[in-house]
């Protein structure tokens, strides 16, 4: 159970920014005891692998707080959060405990069910992200995009360690991403309907002279 919690958070936290997970998971693998990343996923800590995934997560936490921009971002990374998010489901479910272990004979068998419910996991968050933050812009010309982009980043690092360090926590910080996004789309149907109730109402006819 633990082990598809830890799995279940890396790829939630995928479909939020894609490169957080997997430098997490390679930097903590290459430099602490808390990850020991299972055969087969030892390339995440190759340093150059870390210096172009570093690059790349620079990039997307531009992107993603420049209105307009964030949008084209996020149809890019329609390809790619999923995908990180199978990578790093396949990587992290093997922890048992709060240090993720290395359970050769479990990869033997049928290695492709955890990448594909990552990519699947990864891709519902993504899409909610997605579609949440192109309903907002919408009704606040873009202004809101970098707050809710650093909410997004805060959510997805703590989504990250809770995997690593506390499985159960996981479920904790789910429920609070689903919130997160039911209020921002309660809140952009109240501010369109707002739009439309004000753009109904007839304008003033002067009278003529």
């Amino acid at each position: 159970m633990l082990e598809v919690l830890t799995g279940a958070g890396l790829a939630s936290a995928s479909g939020l920014n894609a490169f957080i997970p997997m430098l997490s998971l390679g930097l903590l693998s290459r430099f602490t005891d808390l990850v020991n990343l299972p055969a087969g996923w030892e390339w995440l800590e190759n340093e150059w692998v870390l210096g172009i995934i570093a690059v790349l997560l620079v990039l997307e936490l531009v992107a993603d707080k420049i209105p307009a921009i964030d949008s084209i971002n996020d149809v890019v990374q329609t390809v790619i959060r999923p995908t990180a998010g199978g990578i790093v489901f396949g990587a992290g479910t093997a922890a048992q405990t709060a240090a993720i272990q290395n359970p050769a004979e479990w990869w033997q068998s049928n290695a492709w069910v955890p990448v594909v419910i990552g990519v699947m996991t990864a891709l519902v968050v993504h899409a909610g992200k997605a579609g949440t933050r192109a309903a907002t812009n919408t009704v606040s010309v873009g202004a809101v995009a970098p707050v809710l982009s650093v909410g997004e980043d805060a959510m997805s690092v703590g989504l990250v360690f809770a995997a690593i360090l506390i499985p159960v926590l996981v479920l904790v910080l789910l429920l609070a991403l689903v919130l997160m996004f039911w209020w921002m789309w309660s809140t952009f149907r109240r501010m369109r309907d707002r739009l439309k109730a004000r753009g109904t109402k007839s304008p003033d006819v002067p009278a003529a002279a």
